[in-house]
């Protein structure tokens, strides 16, 4: 008699710029043959005048990445294999609009409109399975965006991720969507040592041996 196969799972990476998404999600699908899907910054056509001038490109920019990760989270629930997920669709509703909204970057106007257009959509979409955070101090990202030198991003101010991080850590304390796990980037360097990962991917185990 065949196994019985497990449904697909949704494995979701969240956290702020330069905290390590794209880095974890890479080695986790590697690790678990999981599908990996990646934030696609190259293509995205409001990145570089966002960072140039954030209070006029804000609502735009946040309408694109609504509407690409919605198609994503369409695209997840259709599909066959367990995914694996660089940045979640309720980072934008949940930390990035409200941050601009309240430093006085995007208006009241767009904002509610943008709030509205994200809690009609976000009842289409479930939770992930299991939603992994990123959480790391200002030093910590600063030194990852140096050294990954991408010119868009030199522009970042410091209040600015200062504030996100006080907008995430806001998101996780109440998070209760699913299970949660969370690695302090400060203590654990999963990208350059192999026992940090494995210590990682067992805490991953324990939270997803109840899963599949």
């Amino acid at each position: 008699m065949p196994a019985k196969k497990t449904p697909p799972k949704h494995i979701a990476v969240a956290g702020n710029i330069g905290s390590g998404k794209t880095t974890l999600t890479a080695l986790l699908a590697k690790h678990y043959k999981w599908v990996a899907h990646f934030e696609d910054n190259e293509h995205n056509p409001y990145l570089v005048d966002f960072y140039e001038d954030m209070q006029r490109w804000s609502f735009n920019l946040q309408i694109y990445f609504l509407n690409s990760r919605l198609k994503n989270q369409l695209e997840l629930r259709n599909g066959k294999d367990s995914v694996i997920q660089d940045r979640t669709i309720y980072e934008d509703a949940y930390i990035f609009a409200p941050n601009l909204y309240e430093m006085g970057l995007m208006t009241k106007r767009d904002f509610e409109n943008y709030s509205s257009l994200f809690d009609t959509l976000r009842k289409l979409v479930a939770p992930p399975d299991l939603l992994i955070y990123l959480r790391a101090s200002i030093p910590a990202l600063v030194d990852q965006i140096q050294k990954r030198g991408r010119d868009y991003e030199e522009n970042i101010r410091l209040d600015y991720l200062k504030r996100l991080n006080e907008f995430y850590n806001k998101w996780i304390e109440k998070y209760t969507d699913g299970p949660l796990l969370i690695i302090d980037v400060d203590k654990v360097n999963f990208a350059d040592k192999e026992e940090d990962f494995a210590e990682v991917v067992r805490r991953i185990d324990a939270q997803i041996h109840g899963l599949f």
